[in-house]
C-alpha cells in the first residue's frame, strides 16, 4: 500500500488506498485524514479537481481528476477537528 500520494506540490499521508487500471488509465481511491487548521489549504486544492498525480511508492504519475469525493465531517472549520476525507482519481487522456 502506498503511504504518500502528491497532487501538484501538496503531500498527503494515506491511511487507505487502492489503485486499478481500466482500459490503459489508472485510477486511484485513497483515505485521509484532514484537522481544522489543514481544512482550508485542502479544500482549495480539491477545488482544483485535476492534478498532476504522483504516487512515488508505486513510481506512478499520471494526470488526473476526480470522480468521487466525500467527507465523514460538514465543518471543519470548527477548531480541533478532524474529518476522514475519501477521494477517487480517474487518469485523463493527454
Amino acid at each position: 500500500m502506498a503511504d504518500i500520494i502528491i497532487l501538484d506540490d501538496t503531500e498527503i499521508k494515506l491511511k487507505q488506498y487502492e489503485s486499478k487500471e481500466t482500459d490503459g488509465l489508472h485510477e486511484v481511491s485513497f483515505t485521509f485524514d484532514v484537522t481544522s487548521e489543514e481544512y482550508h489549504d485542502i479544500a482549495v486544492l480539491l477545488y482544483r479537481e485535476t492534478f498532476d498525480v504522483n504516487i512515488p511508492e508505486e513510481d506512478l504519475k499520471f494526470r488526473g481528476t476526480i470522480t468521487n469525493y466525500s467527507t465523514s465531517l460538514d465543518n471543519l472549520y470548527e477548531e480541533n477537528q478532524t474529518g476522514e476525507f475519501r477521494v477517487t482519481l480517474q487518469e485523463v487522456e493527454a
